[in-house]
């Protein structure tokens, strides 16, 4: 048995495919501890593991030291959370790219918006308030090729990951980024105006341009309490256009939501683009103030 260090490209019914250095291991188990310990490994840890000369065949021994870490998509070590979003069919749930760029934050990943599909629909709503916000905005198309070459070089050296509402096109990008991939692109229900879903687990792929990036079930909604607690008091930190105010207002507790003297409610008055995002805030800054500690503990 030889020892190697690697990194999970994917995890399916205990099976987890391997990248050493270049040379991927397809049949590696996780041994008992790592299996039912309170850290299961996932895409995208750094592990070590006993190869099998004779098969080479592989046992997870080590899990190393995640930087960071989401629960959906279930993905480790990201640098860049790619929001894929749009105003084409299926149209985005802002408060639900306002969540995921509040866990991003909280995980020390960099967030860029990506408004897909933007041979239908421009996406003018969207990247007005994401781009007044702070945020990386880029508008691609799977189909004319639009902004591929600026996807391309943020994703190169980099370990990365698209997410976002079923149908929004995340396998359609990456089709046309990579020729070599082959990903399953599903069709939108007209009748419930969704994507269906055709990614069924998260996986890494290796790009030509030498990143690592992960297509990731879709999904239209989710409960950010279920994937980590945030207390209430530093979510304006997480919220850029928020923070850049901080020490602005009349009151040193604030809490951006209605106080007189606020300094962000002052800008919004100037910037009426950001009104979905302090919507957003107010309505998560509500939900994380009901959640007790003590549940979570028990969980």
């Amino acid at each position: 048995m030889r020892k190697a260090e690697g990194i999970i490209l994917k995890g399916v019914g205990g099976n987890y495919v391997v990248d050493c250095g270049g040379t991927v291991y397809p049949e590696c188990k996780a041994s008992g501890r790592l299996r039912l310990g309170e850290r299961v490994p996932v895409c995208g840890d750094r592990v070590e593991v006993e190869i099998d000369p004779r098969d080479d065949s592989g046992y997870i021994v080590t899990l190393l030291e995640r930087r960071n870490g989401l629960i959906r998509p279930a993905i480790a070590n990201i640098d860049r959370l790619f929001i894929l979003a749009g105003e084409a069919p299926p149209k985005t749930d802002p408060y639900l790219i306002d969540k995921l760029t509040v866990l991003a934050a909280w995980e020390s990943i960099e967030p860029v918006i990506v408004l897909s599909k933007c041979d239908l629909d421009r996406g003018d709503g969207l990247f007005e308030t994401y781009t007044a916000s702070g945020f990386q905005v880029l508008r691609v198309s799977a189909v004319t090729g639009e902004g591929l070459d600026a996807l391309e070089a943020l994703l190169s050296g980099k370990v990365s990951a698209f997410t976002g509402n079923s149908g929004i096109g995340k396998s359609s990008v990456l089709n046309r980024l990579d020729g070599r991939f082959s990903l399953a692109v599903g069709d939108i229900s007209h009748k419930i105006g969704r994507g269906k879903n055709t990614t069924r687990h998260t996986e890494l792929l290796r790009l030509k341009c030498g990143g690592l990036v992960a297509d990731t079930p879709g999904f239209s909604s989710f409960d950010i309490a279920q994937m980590t607690y945030i207390p209430k008091e530093q979510l304006a930190g997480l919220f850029p256009e928020i923070d850049a105010i901080h020490g602005g207002c009349r009151f040193s507790n604030c809490a951006h939501v209605r106080e007189p003297g606020c300094a962000f409610l002052e800008k919004l008055r100037a910037q009426p683009a950001l009104k979905s995002r302090h919507e957003s805030y107010v309505k998560l800054y509500d939900e994380l103030g009901q959640i007790n500690v003590w549940e979570l503990e028990k969980r």
